[in-house]
C-alpha cells in the first residue's frame, strides 16, 4: 500500500507505557512553550489595524485605508514595511533554527528552551516600548530568535518524555498552547483596541507566556535520551523513572537509548551531514515537506492577518477582530478533537481527510468573495456574506487545527533516530519560517494583485499536498521511537532508500 503500516502491540516495545503525574506535569509545562509563539501570531494582525498604531509607525497607510470610498479594498494594507513588521520575526527564527540542533544536543532540550524564553522576553519588552519603527524591527528579530529556539527543542521533548503509544497526544500539547495563545492574544487586541496606546498593552503583554514558559522550564528535568547523548546516565536514569512511575520496568527502555547513542557516536559523523545520507532520504524529505506545505495551506497568513482580512471583506475595525477571535477559538477547540483521535486512528487519516475539507472550504470563500466584490474591489460585500465568510473559515479552520496544525510538529519530532532527531527537527522549524517570511512578507502584495484567487492558489497547493501524503507518509502512531525505522523498510516507496536493519528493529513480543 501507498501507506504501509506497520502495526505495533501497546507492550510490542517491551516499553512501559503508563501516563504518570509526573510526565503530564512535565509535558504541560514543556507544550508552555507554544504559548509564545502561539500569542505572537494572534497578536501582531490585530495591532496592525489598531489606528494609533499605524498613525505613529505606518501613517501611509491609515491614509490610504481613509481615502475615498472608491478604494480598491484588496490593496489597503499593501505595504512592504508593515509586512516587514510581521515576517522579520520569521527570517530570524530561520537564522536561529539553523543553530538551535547544536544548542539542543550540546546543552540538552530544556536548556534551548530556557534560552529561548529568555530571548522572547527581550524582545516583547522592546516592542511594548517601542518609539520607532527601528525598536520594533529590533524586537520582532528577538522574538524571532526566541521562537526559534523553543520552537526546535519542545516537540523533541515531547516525543521523548512521552510514552510511545501516547505520543501523538502529548505533542499536540504544543498544538494546543499555540492556539490558547492565539485566543488569548486576539482577546487582548479586542479589548485593547478601545484605548489610545493598546498597541502598547497588547504587544508588551507578551513577556507573560515568556515568562511562564521559562520558569515552568526551570522546574522539569531534561528528557532521557539527551541526558544520554551528554554522557549522564544516573540522571537520565532518574528523569525515566519519574516519568514512567518509580514501579516502573525502565531497564529495556534505557537500554535501547544508550544503545542507540552509542550508536551514534561510533559513527563519529555530523548530524548535520548524516541526514543527507541516503538511508535518512525519507526523513529529510518529510522534515522538509510537511512544514512547508503546512504554511502553503494558509493558515498563519489568515491568523497573521485575519483582522485585516475581515475588514476587507466588510466587517468594521472592532468585528474584524472579534470574528478574528471567533476563527482561532474554533481552531483552539479543534486541537481536542486531534488529541482525543491521534493516536487512535493515526496521523494520516487526518491529514487526508482534513486536506479535503480545507480545499472545498477555499474554493468557496473564493467563490463568495469574487462573486461578490469583483476584480476591482471598489464592490462591497454585503453583512450576510461576510457573516457567511467566517462560518466557511471557521470549518476551515477547525479542519486545519486536528491535522496539519498539530501534525506538522508531530510527525518531523517522532521520524528520525536519535543521531539525527535534533538537525531534523532544525530542518523542519527552518523550512517552517523560511516558508512562513516568505509567504507574510507577499502576503498583502498577492491579495492585492490575485485578489480572490489568493484562496484558489492555496485550495491548488491543498491537493498536492493531499496526494502526496496519501502517497508517501506511512503511518507512525504507536511505534517506539527507537523502532521507527521499521515503518521505512516496509513502505512501498521509501524502503529502496533504507538499509533493512541499519536502526534498531522492532523488538519481539513480550508477555
Amino acid at each position: 500500500m501507498a501507506g504501509g503500516v506497520v502495526a505495533v502491540e501497546e507492550n510490542a516495545s517491551g516499553f512501559s507505557g503508563r501516563i504518570t503525574a509526573s510526565v503530564v506535569i512535565t509535558c504541560i509545562v514543556a507544550a508552555s512553550g507554544g504559548l509564545i509563539f502561539g500569542y505572537d501570531i494572534g497578536i501582531s494582525g490585530g495591532v496592525t489595524t489598531m489606528e494609533p498604531f499605524l498613525k505613529k509607525f505606518f501613517p501611509s497607510v491609515l491614509r490610504k485605508m481613509k481615502a475615498d470610498d472608491q478604494k480598491n479594498v484588496y490593496c489597503l494594507f499593501d505595504s512592504e514595511i508593515l509586512t516587514l513588521f510581521t515576517s522579520s520575526l520569521y527570517i530570524a527564527g530561520f537564522a536561529a533554527s539553523l543553530i538551535a540542533s547544536r544548542l539542543t544536543r550540546a546543552m540538552g532540550r530544556r536548556a534551548t528552551m530556557v534560552i529561548g524564553g529568555c530571548t522572547f522576553f527581550i524582545g516583547a519588552a522592546i516592542n511594548g516600548a517601542a518609539v520607532n519603527i527601528a525598536m520594533l524591527i529590533i524586537g520582532r528579530i528577538l522574538l524571532g530568535f526566541g521562537v526559534g529556539f523553543t520552537n526546535q527543542a519542545t516537540p523533541v521533548y515531547l516525543s521523548e518524555m512521552a510514552p510511545s503509544k501516547w505520543r501523538g497526544a502529548f505533542n499536540i500539547g504544543f498544538q494546543f498552547f499555540m492556539s490558547t495563545g492565539v485566543v488569548v492574544a486576539n482577546g487582548v487586541n479586542y479589548g485593547a483596541a478601545r484605548l489610545q496606546w493598546g498597541w502598547r498593552l497588547s504587544l508588551g503583554l507578551a513577556v507573560l507566556p515568556a515568562l511562564i514558559m521559562t520558569l515552568g522550564a526551570l522546574l522539569i528535568s531534561d528528557t532521557p535520551s539527551s541526558l544520554v547523548e551528554r554522557g549522564k546516565l544516573v540522571e537520565a536514569e532518574q528523569s525515566l523513572r519519574r516519568a514512567r512511575g518509580v514501579d516502573s520496568n525502565i531497564e529495556n527502555e534505557l537500554n535501547a537509548l544508550i544503545d542507540s547513542t552509542d550508536a551514534m557516536k561510533a559513527a563519529n559523523q555530523e548530524p548535520f551531514m548524516t541526514i543527507f545520507e541516503r538511508q535518512y532520504r525519507p526523513q529529510l524529505v518529510m522534515s522538509a515537506a510537511i512544514p512547508f506545505f503546512e504554511q502553503l495551506t494558509g493558515i498563519n497568513v489568515i491568523a497573521f492577518y485575519a483582522p485585516v482580512l475581515f475588514q476587507t471583506v466588510g466587517f468594521g475595525s472592532n468585528s474584524a477582530l472579534m470574528a478574528s477571535l471567533i476563527l482561532c477559538s474554533v481552531n483552539l477547540a479543534s486541537t481536542f478533537v486531534s488529541a482525543g483521535i491521534v493516536d487512535r486512528y493515526g496521523r494520516r487519516i487526518l491529514f487526508i481527510q482534513a486536506g479535503i475539507q480545507m480545499f472545498i472550504c477555499q474554493v468557496i470563500v473564493a467563490c463568495v468573495i469574487g462573486t461578490q466584490m469583483g476584480v476591482s474591489g471598489k464592490e462591497t460585500m454585503s453583512r450576510n456574506y461576510a457573516i457567511f465568510v467566517l462560518v466557511v473559515m471557521c470549518v476551515y479552520s477547525a479542519a486545519f487545527g486536528w491535522s496539519w496544525g498539530p501534525l506538522s510538529w508531530l510527525i518531523p519530532s517522532e521520524i528520525s533516530p536519535l543521531k539525527i532527531r535534533p538537525i531534523s527537527q532544525s530542518i523542519s522549524v527552518a523550512v517552517n519560517f523560511a516558508t512562513t517570511f516568505v509567504l507574510t512578507q507577499t502576503f498583502l502584495t498577492m491579495l492585492c494583485h490575485l485578489k480572490y484567487g489568493f484562496f484558489l492558489f492555496n485550495a491548488g497547493w491543498l491537493v498536492l499536498m493531499t496526494i502526496f501524503i496519501a502517497l508517501f507518509l506511512p503511518e507512525t502512531k504507536g511505534i517506539p521511537l527507537e523502532s521507527m525505522n521499521k515503518v521505512w523498510e516496509s513502505h512501498w516507496y521509501w524502503k529502496r532508500f533504507v538499509k533493512l536493519g541499519s536502526v534498531t528493529t522492532l523488538p519481539k513480543q513480550m508477555n
